[in-house]
């Protein structure tokens, strides 16, 4: 089983990557697709993109729509694409980081295949207000954790997976 993460910018590609990924990982088995972004507040712009990546990935994967818990979601034996950490990361804010450390750790030992999707927001400079620095500080550890144990890192940019890992 393989742990896989593709982080890059906002529209690089890396859902598409990864939910190839996950496609390749699953074989004959049809893959779980588990969706982070909490639409609540029905975000027009935002309920477009959500449309656009279910017709982008059509029927190729179950939907499971899990905000806050990830290691409640994830079994043994399947493959599953986690898209994406970042908005489990915004959706946790309130919740500790080594609360967040240990959903991670417990779901690296699990023995399934996961594909992970990351925007990348650390490049950029300083947020000046808390709750960004916290959102950007927190991706940039848990991202660290993430590419500890995944097998194989991407970072993508302009729909194209480097491997860096």
């Amino acid at each position: 089983m393989q742990k896989v993460l593709y982080s890059g910018g906002q529209k690089s590609g890396k859902s598409k990557l990864a939910e190839v990924k996950a496609l390749e990982l699953a074989k004959e088995n049809k893959p779980y697709y588990i969706a982070t972004y909490n639409n609540s507040v029905r975000d027009v712009e935002m309920t477009l993109r959500i449309d656009a990546h279910k017709e982008q990935r059509k029927d190729s994967f179950h939907t499971i729509e899990e905000l806050l818990n990830l290691d409640n979601i994830i079994k043994d034996g399947e493959t599953y694409l986690v898209d994406c950490i970042s908005m489990w990361i915004f959706n946790n804010l309130d919740n500790e980081p080594n609360n967040l450390l240990e959903q991670l750790e417990y779901i690296a030992n699990k023995n399934a295949n996961i594909v992970f999707v990351l925007n990348e927001v650390g490049t950029g400079i300083i947020p000046s207000d808390q709750m960004s620095r916290k959102f950007v500080d927190l991706t940039g550890m848990l991202g660290q954790k993430l590419a500890s144990f995944c097998d194989e890192v991407y970072d993508v940019k302009l729909g194209i997976g480097i491997k860096i890992k």
